[in-house]
């Protein structure tokens, strides 16, 4: 079986290679000649834990190539996903430019019947936008070429997305003809082998789908981070209503974890699409709007703290910052809390000090040199005024404390995480801010 996929960004490779280790014969196709050639010679251009293995593996038993040419890629093609970026305009809904550019293409080139598959989180419509595209160019071609369109929306975790691809809770498949189901269903076979659910539906369910899930996430998010800034105002520890709640089998332990804000290329994005489309159909989801709100303010909630702490004067200080990326195991950066913290340090007249173990290059592509970038974890604390953690890497979660005390000009932590444990910090003499529990004094 031979497929396409257009994008080589996160979902594009992700599912690419994912595909091809199923015994799949897979082009990812990109514009950007730069990146395919790259991956060609085997430079991955995002970081995803056994992702470059995966490639290699596939690149080396030809099932897995990368093209600049979506017309060459089409020649005996039976599926073609596209996962191009779909931005968010300033308005918050989606941007399907290039989704439609995609489909514009395959309609200009198509030879034979084809599933034209959106792979791209989009606004439920989009499929239709995209059939009218495609149709559109073929009439002008004066061709009568039989395809279908469908939606199969993406649910990949970044930093397990391999494990989530190959082993997904669910298969979302939205689609309208006997003739594409089947195509599907011999698509997928590998994953219903092991009894992994595939749900079919209307195209409309399936694109509303991956919003409401991602938008339901981001609620269960923030609904923790206020209930969090509410114990430290009670005298609540945050952990503990964590356990209490999450035992319950109705809310489970999954996303109910106090932080600084969450971020990335999904929720937040995902979180305003949704709302936009509701608004243009004059239907407010208000609770999708605190969410929004609640995250943004979330974000604030450390530099509040330490400029309490400090007395509201943080000119000439200077803060060692333990992790960049919204979250581990991946260099993304979009919508990080980590850019909202070091803008407001910055502009207060401080001075930050940053390591991550695989974001600081593409930190250093979105804010250049507006902080110093640390050699290691340790080196970030050299002279430092205070240690604030935001990213949960698992190198940060057992640090070698006395090297802490001795590099930093205070013994002061701030976990935007709650990684460490309050009895810990104080046993070690160091006052310890976290979210929604009790400061420790030193």
């Amino acid at each position: 079986m031979k497929i396409a996929i257009v994008g080589t960004g996160y979902v594009g490779l992700v599912s690419g290679t994912c595909f091809s280790e199923t015994g799949v014969d897979v082009t990812c196709v990109d514009i950007d000649e730069k990146k395919i050639n790259g991956l060609r010679n085997g430079i991955v251009p995002i970081y995803e834990p056994g992702l470059e293995t995966m490639i290699q593996r596939n690149v080396e038993k030809k099932r897995l190539k990368f093209s600049t040419s979506l017309k060459d890629s089409l020649k005996d093609c039976q599926v073609v996903f596209s996962a191009v970026g779909t931005p968010p305009d300033e308005d918050g809904s989606a941007d399907l430019k290039y989704v439609l550019a995609v489909a514009r293409e395959v309609g200009q080139n198509m030879t034979d019947y084809l599933v034209m598959v959106t792979k791209s989180t989009v606004p439920i419509g989009t499929a239709n936008k995209v059939k009218a595209a495609i149709q559109e160019e073929l009439d002008k071609r004066g061709m009568d070429i039989p395809f279908d369109v469908a939606s199969n929306p993406e649910f990949l975790k970044e930093g397990n997305a391999i494990d989530d691809f190959l082993k997904p809770d669910r298969i979302v498949i939205g689609i309208d003809s006997e003739r594409a189901e089947k195509l599907m269903r011999r698509l997928y076979k590998p994953f219903l082998l092991n009894n992994h659910p595939i749900l079919f539906m209307d195209v409309p369910s399936a694109e509303l789908t991956k919003y409401a899930a991602n938008s339901m996430l981001a609620t269960k998010i923030s609904f923790m981070n206020d209930i969090a800034n509410l114990c430290e105002i009670v005298g609540a520890d945050v952990n503990m209503v964590r356990r209490g709640i999450g035992s319950d089998s109705r809310i489970g332990p999954k996303f109910i974890y106090a932080g600084a804000g969450y971020g990335g290329s999904c929720f937040p994005k995902d979180v305003k699409a949704l709302i936009k489309t509701s608004d243009e159909n004059n239907y407010s989801l208000d609770i999708l709007k605190a969410v929004e709100n609640v995250n943004n303010r979330q974000k604030s909630v450390l530099f509040a703290k330490l400029s309490k702490h400090f007395n509201n004067d943080l000119k000439g200080k200077t803060f060692a910052l333990w992790g960049l990326s919204f979250k581990p195991n991946t260099d993304d950066m979009r919508e990080a809390p980590s850019l909202v913290l070091i803008d407001s340090l910055v502009e207060a007249g401080a001075t930050v000090k940053a390591y991550d173990p695989v974001a600081m290059d593409e930190t250093k592509k979105m804010i250049g040199d507006k902080v110093y970038y640390a050699q290691d974890q340790y080196d970030a604390l050299v002279d430092a005024d205070a240690l604030i953690l935001l990213t949960e890497w698992n190198e940060f979660r057992i640090p070698n404390y006395k090297v802490i005390e001795k590099l930093l000009k205070n013994k002061l932590i701030f976990d935007g995480r709650n990684i460490y444990e309050p009895n810990e910090m104080k046993e070690f003499g160091f006052t310890y801010y976290s979210i929604g529990r009790k400061t420790i004094k030193a």
